[in-house]
């Protein structure tokens, strides 16, 4: 019987893949969070319910990992040599109009998890998560190389200030985030909170 569920979930190739995470981050766009059901996804891709269900076991398991799957890249891979480089590269790897995207999603989950635990907990094992491992190592390597001291109080501090900076810039300036923003900000209050 496993091996039946496996030749069922080989059947969506990786163009369907992301085509169905298209479809849910749309959906995420013109709808609130609560509104998205996997119904509705499955009328938008021509997929059937069992077919979501079976391949992704929830929607809030679904809204991640679209949310993962649009990730350029993850900040474990970025390794310049420079824990400022390692940031500058990180911002510049999201355009401004993308950002101004995935943070109006952000703010919609941001406000969704607060009646949602599932949602919550998939935010955090599969996304959160994985963005605090790859930061961590960044700050990791900055500590070896002796660009910042280990015992500062601010390393752990650093996910809070950077989503704050991304959430936040809207709500006091009325502006999305830009990189040109997000480099002043790291170099004129990340970079020399951590001492560096």
């Amino acid at each position: 019987m496993a091996d039946a569920a496996t030749v069922r979930r080989s059947r969506i190739t990786p163009a369907r893949e992301a085509e169905l995470y298209a479809a849910v981050l749309d959906l995420l766009r013109e709808v609130s969070y609560d509104a998205v059901t996997m119904d509705a996804v499955a009328a938008r891709t021509r997929a059937s319910k069992a077919t979501l269900y079976r391949r992704w076991g929830s929607k809030p398991e679904l809204v991640v990992k679209a949310l993962r799957h649009q990730k350029p890249v993850s900040t474990g891979e970025i390794g310049t040599g420079s824990l400022r480089e390692d940031f500058h590269e990180m911002v510049m790897r999201a355009d401004d109009c993308r950002m101004e995207q995935d943070t109006s999603l952000m703010r919609g989950l941001a406000m969704a998890v607060r009646e949602n635990a599932d949602l919550l907990r998939a935010l955090r094992e599969l996304l959160f998560g994985l963005e605090t491992t790859g930061l961590d190592r960044m700050l990791r390597r900055a500590v070896e190389r002796g660009e910042i001291r280990a015992d500062n109080p601010a390393l752990e501090y650093v996910p809070h200030v950077l989503v704050g900076a991304l959430v936040v810039r809207g709500l006091i300036d009325n502006q999305p985030p830009t990189q040109a923003f997000l480099t002043s900000y790291i170099d004129a209050v990340v970079l020399p909170a951590l001492g560096a």
